[in-house]
């Protein structure tokens, strides 16, 4: 350990540093327990306090969980491919498998953005039957499975179903004997209602300068993000992935192996869990988040350290788990000067997804990438590329190139110019969701809002981006991960009049709206 009075330092100032009604952090290395440590509260108005007993809703750390099962039960996934058909009807094209699944490469959009494009209220009740027919309607796909990746929570939603069809029991029976008894997680359970945590914890919404409240969630979750557990029983998890770390047959070792797309390239996440570099070190690990709850756990094999970061609040746990990381290594040497800045500026489409990307150049030479969730930063790299995570930026004699290799994409990307023009208002109707897109002008300023089975949606603010091209803005939806920016690409005819609009974001991309009057 570099130094221990910087760990306990670091240790100790989270609460301040991450603000938030409660938290719980573990630190393990070789197996041993470094900190075990919670603070603040699980319900500040009933002042029950926050321990490392209390059980906490960990959302998508679930989905490893599920895979694990899944290996448990089948250690041939391919067994269910054609469970996987079966539960997805509609499909007019090849159907994913379930390691596509388990590798977020299936090519669905995930069910939590289609429902946002059906209508629903952004706290509505979302159960078992919604899921069945988001999932049920599904006719196409967002590209051919095992060839990209996409974050897809029902990837695990159906996968948990199909575990507790074969097996005849449920699957909060089956991730119980499978997996946490196994692992010592003694209270670890499934809490599929995300109105209330069976030991009364609380997830709040806010901040320290405006005030906490409870938040408000009424979806049903099971093997894609269902699951409580405390910090102890994550402590249990981590050190059960550590003790069988030399097992090859090991269920941790198994779901950490090397996966790649049908092309052969290396994949950057597989059974439930992202291949992860953290300050230069290689792991695997997840987050996970609903409203009121965040979370993120990683384990680093060649250091044998593991972290786990709760907190019932909005606050980044990733970057929390980062501090703790950086004072148990030895400070890498002093990095060489990076090379000249390459300015990067502009909106553009890239051509795969429809999606809008947005650049900026910042004072510090870095760049700013909008495109799918949030925003990333790139540095200048050699040759004048712009270098961040797994995506690199480059010129060519042809354009701007990106190249997302975690995604298993390169794309010329198309720049796109202009003033966006206010004559794109009128009512949109895609056939496949049953879905309608309105738009409208209110007082000068265009609004446009998503309606379907599941109801009629706000209306959200349009912002212009350029000719034809309009950013819907959606911060808020029934999961924690919104959609954030819909891509808007409105087509006109050949009198110049618009006739459709092709409308995407992160987790469900091109899908074509027609304008109801249109010839």
């Amino acid at each position: 350990m570099a130094s221990l009075q910087a760990f306990e330092r670091a240790l100790a100032a989270l609460p301040l540093a991450y603000p938030g009604p409660g938290g719980a952090v573990a630190v393990l290395r070789d197996g041993e327990v470094l900190a075990r440590h919670a603070w603040g509260w699980a319900d500040v108005d009933r002042h029950i306090a926050f321990t490392p007993q209390t059980l906490f809703r960990i959302c998508s750390i679930s989905k490893q969980f599920t895979c694990a099962a899944m290996l448990d039960l089948f250690p041939d996934p391919r067994m269910l491919d054609g469970d996987v058909r079966a539960l997805l009807p509609l499909l007019e094209e090849q159907a994913p498998g379930a390691l596509d699944l388990a590798h977020n490469q299936s090519g669905l959009r995930d069910y939590w953005a289609v429902a946002m494009l059906s209508g629903s209220p952004i706290e509505a009740r979302f159960g078992e039957a919604e899921t069945a027919q988001v999932i049920g309607r599904t006719r196409s796909l967002q590209f051919a499975p095992g060839t990209r990746y996409s974050y897809c929570n029902q990837n695990f939603r159906i996968l948990g179903d199909i575990l507790a069809a074969r097996a005849g029991r449920s699957y909060a029976e089956l991730v119980r004997s499978r997996v946490f008894d196994r692992a010592g997680m003694a209270t670890a359970q499934l809490c599929a209602d995300t109105s209330v945590m069976p030991d009364g914890t609380l997830g709040y919404e806010g901040s320290l300068e405006g005030g906490f409240r409870p938040a408000v969630n009424n979806i049903v979750w099971t093997g894609d993000a269902g699951l409580g557990a405390s910090l102890d029983d994550m402590i249990a998890w981590e050190r059960f992935i550590d003790a069988t770390r030399e097992d090859a047959a090991g269920i941790y070792q198994q779901m950490s192996e090397p996966v790649q797309f049908r092309d052969g390239a290396l994949a950057g996440y597989g059974f439930g869990l992202a291949r992860v570099k953290l300050l230069g070190r290689a792991g695997t690990g997840h987050g996970g988040g609903l409203r009121g709850w965040r979370s993120f756990r990683f384990y680093l094999p060649a250091e044998r350290i593991s972290i786990v970061a709760l907190f019932n609040h909005m606050a980044d746990p990733r970057a929390a788990a980062l501090d703790l990381l950086a004072t148990l290594l030895e400070p890498d040497a002093r990095p060489a000067s990076p090379p000249a800045a390459t300015h990067w500026n502009g909106v553009f489409l890239e051509p795969q997804t429809g999606l809008a990307v947005r650049l900026a150049t910042s004072a510090e030479n870095r760049v700013t990438l909008k495109f799918v969730q949030g925003t990333e930063t790139l540095e200048p790299g050699p040759d004048g590329q712009a270098l961040g995570g797994s995506t690199t930026l480059r010129r060519t004699d042809a354009g701007i190139w990106m190249d997302r290799a975690g995604d298993n994409q390169s794309s010329l990307l198309s720049p796109v110019f202009g003033v966006a023009e206010a004559d794109v208002v009128g009512v949109f109707d895609n056939a496949e969701l049953g879905a309608s897109f309105t738009c409208v002008d209110a007082g000068g300023t265009l609004y446009g809002a998503f309606s379907g089975f599941l109801g009629s949606g706000v209306m959200q603010l349009l912002v212009p981006v350029a000719a034809d091209v309009w950013m819907l803005p959606m911060p808020r939806a029934l999961d924690h991960a919104p959609p954030g920016d819909w891509t808007l690409a409105f087509q006109r005819d050949g009198a110049g009049r618009v006739a459709s609009v092709r409308i995407g974001c992160w987790l469900a991309r091109r899908l074509l709206f027609i304008r109801r009057d249109a010839d």
